[in-house]
């Protein structure tokens, strides 16, 4: 039989059988939702606290010729050594944080157009280690913007597009989607180049079921960027992919993934939509490249789970569905999973038993 997760008319997962068919999961998570609150308030890497000896890096950004914090800045960080990738925001206040890092040497860069790299390296070998990164601006550039530079555009920010945006994170955290929609609106009127509100106005309106603005907000976003915040070009492919359009969708993902192949956000929608395609083995390949950059991201495994679904390879399915409730025991979708780990068991036990 078939066992598929599948999207109700208001986002929502449901279970369903279908008689005569081998096991499989079709994933289709409430994306949006699950990225806004990857990002808000603060802008951290997804992280679970870890049973081996990892530990964290963590650190703040700062603008040298004002020492004011760099707000919305990307971090990145890379160990050949151990396979890892990340890149995360900083907050409001230039704050940034990884968790969940085994030892080895780091490599972390902040290359933010406008502003010459920061770079530098922490040998982790204990439970944590705090930075301090600072950009500089080349003086032919310091009033000088071009194109996409978060960091000289904070000081632009009018305080009023600044608190309706705070507000409306607040309001979409405590589940007031209607109110943070009023908010980011509001932001981007008080400053109309403000795409990180463009941003969250079409998360809002996804979440909404108002699927027409939050295209026009996520690509005012791009507009407003330059094309350079790959969070909206992702929000649009994963609208795509909600309108049944997966080729279209894998093709939008990987535009985005040029702008920041960093994301894990990205691949795991690209994995989503392979596999509406009928192609696990490259949603297989996706959904790795997201554990690559984060290796505590539930919803890959919900990918890979899929992935072995389609090749009938149930042992492995039931190691993925291990691996989501390992990080994830309580999760909205947690139950639905473990449902669908019981069918597993049960088709496993049948095959036991015809061997």
């Amino acid at each position: 039989m078939r066992y598929e997760f599948a999207r109700t008319e208001n986002l929502s997962l449901r279970l369903g059988f279908l008689p005569s068919q081998p096991l499989r999961f079709l994933l289709n998570v409430v994306l949006i939702t699950w990225l806004l609150m990857a990002r808000v308030p603060v802008a951290k890497a997804q992280a679970a606290d870890s049973e081996t000896k990892d530990g964290t890096i963590s650190g703040t950004v700062l603008l040298k010729a004002s020492n004011r914090p760099a707000s919305q800045v990307a971090v990145k960080l890379k160990s050949h050594v151990a396979g890892i990738f990340r890149s995360v925001l900083t907050d409001l206040e230039g704050h940034f944080e990884v968790r969940s890092l085994p030892p080895s040497t780091y490599e972390i860069m902040v290359d933010e157009p406008g502003y010459e790299p920061a770079q530098t390296s922490a040998k982790l070998d204990g439970a944590s280690s705090k930075l301090v990164l600072y950009l500089n601006s080349p003086h032919t550039m310091q009033t000088e913007r071009n194109g996409y530079t978060v960091s000289a555009r904070e000081l632009k920010i009018p305080g009023k597009a600044r608190r309706e945006f705070e507000k409306g994170l607040g309001s979409l955290a405590k589940q007031d989607v209607a109110g943070s929609l009023s908010h980011f609106t509001k932001a981007t009127e008080a400053f109309p180049d403000y795409y990180e509100a463009y941003y969250h106005v079409g998360v809002a309106a996804t979440r909404l079921g108002q699927r027409d603005e939050a295209m026009q907000a996520f690509q005012k976003a791009i507009d407003a960027s330059g094309g350079r915040y790959a969070l909206a070009e992702f929000g649009i492919g994963y609208l795509v992919y909600l309108e049944g359009k997966p080729e279209e969708a894998a093709t939008i993902i990987r535009r985005g993934l040029e702008v920041d192949p960093s994301s894990p956000d990205g691949y795991l929608i690209l994995g989503m939509a392979q596999l509406r395609l009928n192609r696990p083995d490259e949603a297989e390949r996706s959904a790795r490249e997201a554990l690559l950059r984060n290796p505590n991201f539930p919803h890959a495994y919900l990918v890979l789970s899929d992935a072995c679904g389609y090749r009938h390879e149930y042992r492995a399915q039931l190691r993925d569905l291990d691996a989501y409730l390992k990080l994830e025991p309580n999760g909205a979708e947690s139950e639905h999973v473990r449902k669908a780990r019981e069918v597993v068991l049960r088709i496993l036990a049948k095959s036991h038993l015809e061997d």
